[in-house]
């Protein structure tokens, strides 16, 4: 059933104040036509009681089992720590809702194999919020590499990080937030997916703990990835590195593009002369989300952000840490 003229109603399910995405999530449903806050869920009784004052006619719930026993709503927003979007997204599933789900998915290949499989026996929508899809950096990207200037992909070195002593809170404790790879790196390796679309042949990992004992992530994670096409990409992110280098440098057969900071540099040949440009980002789009998600909705429009494409990133992941416990053994990807 769908509420106010025929919108789907959504709930929100976390509202903390870390980077207050619970309420950025509300700001996003309320602004977008087809979609409806019908409510706001937290276990911590002091940010309910900021949610109220955010959105006073808005109804909220002290658990999800209050909510979905109480709410009149269609679709579950889920805004927590990683380890608990798989329980509760399956937790919603069954009982009938749709499901949005924060990146990364969940932890485990096992765990989103069961969303996914859950979704389709119900019938139900299952999707997760890789807003970063709509990043103006890879907005210009991925049209520079779509318009065939630099040939065909062969080589990806994809970097994020930093030196620094990481904070003492839930993304910093491995059982809670997946380890060092599960921040960045799924939007990282969901970027990647979107340049290379070949097949995963196999993902070697080589993880390091080296410095801050104080926490239980990882200081310094790579994953070496090969595809089916022949493409071999890089990705590292880090804690540990007193240097950084560029986010992107990508080799093509035709060319080569690095990240610059707002710009990209970019090499390519005419005529067998070589020629450079750059091109700035693009401005952000994460609204296009929650527009994509209301059109799939109303029109049945494809997602944008396909729950199986997002198992991928988490399977990268997984496989990464296994192939680094194995002393960096190349290790084939599930479902691939």
């Amino acid at each position: 059933m769908a509420g106010t003229k025929g919108a789907v109603r959504c709930a929100v399910i976390g509202y903390g104040g870390a980077f207050s995405m619970g309420k950025y999530h509300c700001q996003e449903v309320i602004k977008t036509n087809g979609l409806q806050l019908a409510g706001i869920c937290d276990v911590d009784p002091q940010r309910l009681e900021v949610a109220k004052q955010d959105f006073p006619e808005v109804p909220t719930f002290s658990s999800v089992r209050q909510l979905l026993e109480r709410g009149d709503f269609d679709l579950a927003i889920i805004v927590t720590p990683h380890n608990t979007h798989a329980s509760i997204a399956l937790q919603c599933l069954k009982a009938g809702k749709s499901v949005v789900v924060e990146k990364p998915m969940c932890l485990t290949v096992k765990e989103a194999t069961e969303m996914i499989e859950e979704a389709k026996k119900r019938g139900l929508t299952l999707t997760v919020y890789h807003n970063r899809n709509w990043d103006g950096d890879f907005l210009a990207l991925k049209e520079i590499v779509d318009s065939g200037l630099i040939g065909r992909i062969f080589h990806v070195e994809m970097w994020g990080g930093d030196y620094h002593r990481p904070g003492p809170w839930w993304r910093s404790d491995k059982k809670v937030s997946g380890g060092l790879f599960y921040d960045w790196g799924a939007h990282y390796l969901w970027w990647l997916l979107s340049l290379v679309p070949s097949r995963i042949v196999s993902v070697a990992g080589h993880f390091h703990k080296l410095k801050w004992d104080h926490v239980t992530n990882e200081d310094h994670v790579e994953a070496i990835i090969r595809f089916e096409d022949g493409t071999i990409a890089n990705v590292q992110m880090s804690t540990l590195a007193a240097i950084g280098k560029p986010r992107w440098r990508i080799l093509g057969t035709e060319g080569a593009i690095v990240d610059a900071g707002g710009r990209f540099q970019v090499s390519f040949f005419v005529k067998g002369l070589k020629a450079q440009t750059e091109i700035p980002y693009q401005q952000g789009q994460w609204h296009r989300f929650y527009e994509n998600l209301a059109d799939h909705f109303r029109t049945g429009a494809p997602l944008a952000i396909a729950p199986e494409k997002a198992r991928r990133v988490i399977a990268i992941m997984e496989m990464a840490e296994k192939s680094s416990r194995q002393g960096g053994r190349p290790l084939p990807i599930p479902y691939e």
